[in-house]
């Protein structure tokens, strides 16, 4: 273990979804964590975000989900592809299959306050300048000149991101084709009025979709509106509400207006030395899906155990090497899937002749549940050598004597399920909780959860599994 002094163990730039979630991961391992957020104020404006399945699996494993459930507004798990309506598949395998509206602000604001009653430190106001890395850590320039020191960077700071900047890390992909804008306001209208107008565009870029009490979803393409450097105006909607559909639908009172492109970038790395990025400073893609967050926050888990064992001398250089083994090919995929959505969004014949061919393929279940399994991140399957289909899966939330197993992962900890009741966590117990229940709803004799929820390990040979926590969770005490 570094034994160099540190005024922290990782300072993390960001205090969005993603560095908030990250920061407490860590603080579950009790490390010294600095959030520093350039921001003085949290966001603002009142923006419906979406979290999906597995974002609320993970919300579970930490016994966050009831904090946003009271916030939120449930969905059901369809229409995510393209936005193409079609049904959300029957038995989907998790437990809580369906997205999750939220707002925002509030989504930040949980996130935020949970880092902090595990022990986080954030500091809004402070913008990262600069940095240097050594051996021994890394040394934080602020925008005012104060210098902070601290074992690991991380940068959450976003498609912008200064730490990626500075790192030198290349950032490839396609720069943006089309522009769109979107934003929630009320209408000035009858509802009949907007839905009729509305089911008359063939526009695929185009919707108003109600929340009600008069607020809708507005989504239209922004060609020829002002400087996308500028944040867009509300005349900016009524411009491209006329273009497109005649009418402005006497649009007024705006929550909150955006502009979007579509953009796709990829990180090369997403580590050189003691310096790490996550979110959307490694990965950036159009909104369509509601995949951006999401990804993001599923980073942060990823990461902040390995993170936290590398930090403590727990856990050789390959497991937080498994970071970027690991997110880099699911934010390829990602990337992937919102291109082809953005084909599909596309006015072309072309385009919308595989759309209309893609909708109809659609009305097979094995095709819809592949889309939305993919949309919501429940088919990742980490690459953890041969073994059972379940093997690098997440698991979903079982009953076991306990209650749910997921209330048992609240404190970050690798969990031994053992169903012989013959099994141990020896030497690891300091790290990894055991669980005998030989009624848990499972069909293989044991299985290993790492702290994230994915399966490292099933069987129930003793040697084996001792062989596996090692390669996890380093070597054991005693």
């Amino acid at each position: 273990m570094d034994s160099s002094p540190s005024v922290f163990d990782v300072i993390i730039a960001g205090c969005g979804p993603t560095g908030a979630m990250l920061a407490a991961e860590l603080r579950l391992h009790d490390l010294r964590v600095l959030v520093l957020e350039k921001e003085t104020e949290p966001v603002s404006f009142v923006r419906i975000v979406g979290l999906h399945i597995r974002s609320l699996e993970l919300m579970a494993m930490r016994g966050l989900l009831d904090r946003f459930l009271v916030h939120g507004r449930q969905r059901p798990a369809a229409g995510f592809f393209a936005a193409i309506p079609k049904p959300a598949p029957q038995g989907l395998d998790s437990a809580y299959a369906y997205l999750l509206g939220i707002p925002q602000p509030v989504l930040e604001r949980l996130l935020e306050e949970h880092a902090v009653e595990l022990g986080a430190q954030v500091r809004r106001g402070c913008a990262v300048a600069g940095f240097e890395q050594d051996d021994e850590g890394v040394t934080v320039e602020l925008a005012d000149g104060e210098r902070l020191r601290s074992r690991y960077l991380v940068g959450c700071d976003g498609a912008r991101s200064t730490v990626r900047k500075l790192l030198g890390v290349g950032f490839p992909g396609e720069a943006a084709r089309t522009e769109t804008l979107m934003g929630e306001m009320e209408v000035g209208v009858p509802p009949e009025e907007v839905a009729a107008k509305v089911a008359e565009i063939r526009e695929t870029r185009f919707w108003l979709r109600p929340f009600g009490n008069g607020v809708y979803s507005v989504l239209v393409p922004a060609a020829g509106v002002s400087d996308r450097a500028e944040p867009p105006t509300l005349d900016d909607f009524r411009q491209q509400l006329r273009a497109v559909a005649g009418t402005d639908f006497g649009v007024h009172s705006p929550r909150w207006l955006s502009r979007f492109g579509d953009a796709t970038r990829l990180a090369e790395r997403y580590r050189i030395g003691r310096v790490l990025l996550a979110g959307d400073a490694a990965h950036i893609h159009p909104p369509t899906g509601g995949q951006g967050l999401n990804l993001g926050v599923q980073d942060a888990v990823n990461l902040g155990w390995k993170l936290a064992a590398q930090v403590g001398g727990r856990a050789p250089d390959a497991v937080l090497d498994t970071y970027q083994a690991e997110r880099r090919p699911v934010a390829e995929d990602v990337l992937d899937n919102t291109r082809a959505q953005m084909e599909l969004s596309s006015p072309e014949p072309g385009s919308q002749a595989v759309r209309r061919l893609l909708t109809d393929l659609m009305d097979f279940d094995e095709v819809n549940r592949y889309l939305i399994k993919k949309i919501t991140a429940i088919d990742i399957r980490y690459d953890f050598g041969e073994g059972p289909d379940l093997l690098g899966r997440r698991l979903r939330d079982i009953d076991v004597k306990t209650g749910r197993l997921y209330g048992q992962l609240h404190r970050g900890r690798g969990l031994l399920l053992d169903r012989t009741e013959r099994l141990t966590t020896g030497g690891w117990s300091d790290r990894v909780d055991h669980l005998a229940d030989p009624t848990a709803d499972l069909d293989v004799p044991g299985l290993l959860l790492r702290p994230d929820g994915h399966v490292a390990w099933i069987g129930d040979d003793q040697q084996d599994l001792d062989d596996h926590l090692a390669r996890w969770f380093g070597e054991p005490v005693g």
